[in-house]
């Protein structure tokens, strides 16, 4: 198919520039080369497509009809060229974004709004769900998520938005009601509000910020979801203590709403990750959309959200 498609492409030629010999040239190519591409079409279709003579070339009915449908391709081709340009270097057709429900109100929507109002041609969808999507199953641009580490991928890549830190929250009236906590054995005296998609959301690993001391503990818990602003809710209720994202309880800190427990304990830290597919040219779209999310997450108010070093 694609020699059949060259030899059309000859063809025309030919009979835009009246000569073998001219389309030669245009082309690049022998005199003899250009003969014999379009010898074979007309041996593979069985016609004549054009006339020859020591003076001029003509062409045929059959070649006429068959020229304006070469004509035709071509255009096609180049008007495909002209898209994928259009794809590949402007902001224009589809970018498809995957994340999770409560990154994509909270902070994505905010991070791109500015950004999708500016470029119209853009048709942008947003896919939320709590787990992790095949992003070539899915056809996704860019996927969204918290990550404890990097995963290596031989077809992934990964751009670390930001550092976040875990903190453990309660409300100031649980706090004012239960047994005082100033060590992480404390909390074995209270019930965690885990969040079940978290990965061992039962288990809770310190470090003290000064001393370095690690201390590792499982705590008991009879309510659990998979949703960061239930958590966060039935915390605020003070039906016990989250571990949360600083992100996602930055202003309820502020407010009062919320006080963290034991501060100078941290926990490991997340990386928010926006990951594509590893390719040695990405889209334009893709790669501006990378860029207003990591202006937004490095621009974030707080000691607890840190720019990844480049």
């Amino acid at each position: 198919m694609l020699d059949q498609l060259r030899a059309m492409g000859v063809f025309a030629c030919v009979v835009e520039k009246s000569s073998f010999s001219g389309a030669a040239r245009e082309l690049g190519i022998t005199t003899s080369a250009v003969s014999q591409q379009v010898r074979s079409l007309e041996n593979e279709m069985e016609v004549t497509l054009l006339h020859r003579s020591t003076r001029r070339l003509s062409l045929t009915e059959v070649g006429q009809a068959f020229f304006h449908s070469c004509q035709e391709m071509l255009a096609a081709a180049e008007r495909g060229k002209i898209r994928i340009n259009e794809l590949r270097d402007d902001l224009v057709g589809d970018l498809r974004i995957s994340t999770t429900p409560e990154l994509g109100a909270t902070h994505v929507v905010p991070a791109l709004s500015h950004w999708i109002s500016a470029h119209r041609g853009l048709n942008v969808f947003f896919e939320t769900d709590n787990k992790c999507v095949d992003i070539v199953q899915e056809k996704i641009d860019i996927a969204i998520r918290m990550q404890a580490k990097l995963e290596e991928s031989s077809i992934l890549a990964p751009t670390v938005l930001a550092r976040v830190d875990q903190v453990l929250v309660a409300s100031p009236s649980y706090l004012n009601q239960s047994m005082p906590i100033s060590r992480p054995e404390d909390l074995l005296n209270h019930e965690l509000i885990p969040i079940n998609s978290m990965k061992d959301y039962p288990h809770l690993s310190f470090e003290h910020g000064v001393t370095k001391e690690a201390i590792t503990l499982d705590m008991k818990h009879r309510l659990e979801t998979n949703n960061v602003f239930v958590a966060k809710s039935l915390c605020q209720k003070g039906h016990g203590i989250a571990r949360l994202l600083y992100l996602d309880v930055q202003k309820d800190l502020i407010n009062g709403s919320l006080v963290e427990v034991l501060p100078a304990w941290k926990l490991p830290t997340f990386l928010l990750t926006a990951t594509t597919l590893k390719r040695e040219l990405q889209p334009m779209k893709t790669q501006r959309c990378l860029e207003a999310l990591k202006q937004y997450f490095s621009q974030l108010p707080g000691g607890r959200v840190y720019q990844e070093a480049s």
